[in-house]
């Protein structure tokens, strides 16, 4: 089979196209024929040797959506179209392929409403929005703040903060293209920080109450002004690091609000986490309440600049492979 393999890790010149063998099915894996493959920031922090627990050589891509060709049993028969997500691409072989042995827990069903390519580009987004989401408490009326409104992570989480009933579900852009782009989109509460600091504009839109809940896959200067917005009694769920690793915080703005600052893994969160979490996601779905937001497909062979479009580029929306 056709697949995309870092064969070292030291950034995109290192994914080649190669010839590997179609996986086996066994021990309760689920042969899915790759029809589309999300390309995510996790990819190239793999890729460029950040992630110290890969391991080169490794196919990417750790979601995507196909159909069961073997092994679904009664819960996914034969045809069955699927989206997924889990080690896929960081500890084993990934979707950068045309087949994947995949865990029969990772699958789930795509709705009829949804295509494969926008299949592909929703579970690491959607089920790490939900789950943050959850772990904060979250409930109708609350007030959410998740940067970054073109990025994965800061649109799921706001598209499905306001399809449950947020008050307010705040989001950022760093320039008035994408600011204008997110309104016309339905975005209504988008703070362009080339105009506002993040927490100023946190303020006006809520009159100075803040955030309840701010989700951040952003980090760095991002998250130093995200945790000034946090409304008394708020927390900050941090589960990124795009712009940077390291952030100063200045603690003021934990100890006055009586704050709380927490952090997200979706490795190693509970099954019953990520199954409550989809029963979520695909009543939303299939209701519209939530869509997915496709910027650019690249096909399979073109990988490498698929990444770097991602990276480099900043699209509004996902980036997808069509395998």
């Amino acid at each position: 089979m056709r697949a995309m393999r870092a064969e070292t890790f030291s950034g995109y010149e290192a994914l080649r196209r190669v010839e590997l063998p179609k996986p086996a099915v066994s021990g309760g894996r689920v042969l899915v024929r790759i029809t589309a493959a999300g390309v995510t920031p996790l990819d190239y922090t793999i890729l460029s040797g950040q992630f110290h627990r890969s391991k080169p050589p490794l196919v990417l891509g750790n979601e995507g959506a196909g159909v069961v060709e073997a092994g679904g049993g009664t819960d996914f028969p034969v045809g069955s179209r699927v989206m997924f997500f889990g080690p896929y691409g960081a500890f084993e072989d990934g979707t950068y392929s045309e087949w994947v042995a995949a865990r029969k827990q990772d699958l789930c069903p795509v709705p009829d409403t949804i295509d494969d390519v926008s299949a592909a580009g929703i579970p690491v987004a959607y089920l790490t929005a939900q789950v943050a989401l959850t772990r904060a408490g979250f409930r109708a009326g609350k007030t959410v703040l998740a940067p970054a409104i073109g990025g994965s992570v800061g649109n799921a989480v706001t598209q499905l903060a306001r399809a449950l009933g947020a008050k307010h579900a705040i989001s950022s852009t760093t320039n008035r293209a994408k600011a204008e782009k997110a309104k016309a989109l339905g975005f209504k509460e988008v703070i362009d920080t080339s105009l506002e600091k993040l927490s100023d504009g946190v303020r006006r839109i809520t009159g100075g109450y803040g955030a309840d809940i701010v989700v951040d896959g952003i980090g760095g200067e991002v998250l130093s002004e995200a945790l000034g917005a946090l409304a008394l009694e708020g927390s900050l769920t941090t589960l990124g690091y795009s712009a940077s690793r390291k952030a100063t915080i200045d603690v003021t703005n934990l100890i006055v609000p009586q704050a709380s600052i927490r952090s997200l893994n979706m490795f190693v969160q509970p099954q019953v986490a990520i199954a409550d979490a989809w029963k979520v996601i695909v009543s939303l779905l299939r209701s519209g309440a939530i869509k997915p937001i496709v910027a650019k497909t690249f096909p399979l062979a073109e990988a490498a600049e698929a990444l770097r479009y991602l990276v480099e580029g900043r699209p509004f929306g996902r980036v997808v492979l069509a395998v």
